[in-house]
């Protein structure tokens, strides 16, 4: 009963958390506006452009993750490895990043590649997406520090005064956002301990996190990280043209914007539902849009690049769903 209860909690309580920061941010909203805007003012062909390079993104992280494998011995089909990366983004909109797991399975059930190994290989990936999202945050910081300060200032996560930070809403919106992300790490800790006891998985998953020292072309995969970076905020900046109010927002907003947003999704909720608007928002009322015509934007944007990672799991779903499954589970 205590396991149904942990694991009902940890699918409902991302959803509770999500839900409660989405209604703050909507609460007063006019979705009859909304509903006007997706409907008679968007500008499609820009957002069918927008969502091309968010395929493209999985699409190159499967072709990463397939070079990463090869030093272990591990040649799993190439498509096998974009359909992992496809479901695995659907798979953490139902439970929050569990889909570095279903991915590894995938790649075990259907290519015998150990998953162990394979989970090696997702750490070292989430290592140097870090480092990708700290030196594109160093840099965006760099270039529009004035607007960071104001966003922080405005959010009262710069703190004026102790009185000020106790009765700013937005404080207790990042406050239950960094709680999630505490319990997010607490759950990867237990998942760990797990792991230790089982004998030989953890040398597995170190030799996995070290296949990076030994992958044949380094510029190829540093031409693969860079790409998919770039396919991800190409993907978020063509949003922009889609609508009269954000068409005229420069590249450095997007990129203010972009960095919020990445940081935003970090926190366990589905697809960032909550924080991610929340943080679009704030930032770009900074830039002069007014609250509705933000909300707008983040609601639609949002809405629709979700809708696009549910149609590409079902979709990798389908597919492997035709293949015939490997006769044995490598551990």
């Amino acid at each position: 009963m205590n396991k149904l209860i942990k694991k009902t909690l940890k699918l409902i309580l991302p959803i509770v958390l999500g839900g409660f920061i989405l209604y703050w941010v909507y609460r007063d909203f006019d979705f009859a506006k909304a509903l006007d805007v997706l409907t008679h003012g968007t500008k499609w062909g820009w957002m069918l452009l927008s969502l091309v390079f968010g395929v493209l993104a999985q699409v190159v992280r499967g072709w990463r993750w397939k070079q990463t494998l090869e030093p272990l011995g591990a040649f799993p089909k190439t498509g096998d490895c974009i359909n992992a990366i496809f479901v695995s983004y659907a798979a953490s909109l139902v439970i929050p990043r569990m889909g570095e797991v279903s991915r590894c399975g995938i790649l075990s059930r259907y290519d015998d590649v150990s998953f162990a190994k394979s989970l090696g290989t997702v750490v070292t990936e989430r290592l140097v997406d870090m480092l990708c999202i700290g030196l594109i945050t160093g840099v965006t910081v760099l270039l529009q520090f004035p607007v960071f300060t104001l966003f922080l200032e405005q959010t009262g996560t710069k703190i004026p005064s102790l009185l000020y930070l106790f009765t700013s809403v937005w404080f207790y919106i990042i406050l239950l956002c960094g709680i999630g992300v505490i319990v997010l790490l607490y759950y990867l800790m237990r998942a760990l301990s797990f792991f230790e006891k089982v004998k030989g998985v953890v040398l597995h998953v170190w030799e996995g996190i070290m296949s990076l020292r030994n992958v044949k072309n380094i510029p190829l995969f540093i031409t693969y990280t860079v790409l998919i970076w770039l396919s991800y905020f190409i993907h978020f900046y063509l949003t922009f043209f889609c609508f009269s109010f954000t068409e005229h927002l420069s590249v450095l907003a997007a990129l203010v914007m972009f960095v919020g947003g990445t940081f935003a999704v970090i926190v366990p909720t589905p697809n960032g539902a909550g924080p991610w608007h929340f943080a679009i928002i704030s930032m770009m009322m900074l830039y002069g849009v007014n609250a509705t015509d933000a909300g707008i934007f983040a609601l639609i944007v949002h809405g629709i690049q979700t809708f696009l990672v549910v149609l590409l799991g079902i979709y990798g779903l389908v597919v492997l769903s035709f293949k015939k499954k490997s006769t044995a589970f490598t551990a």
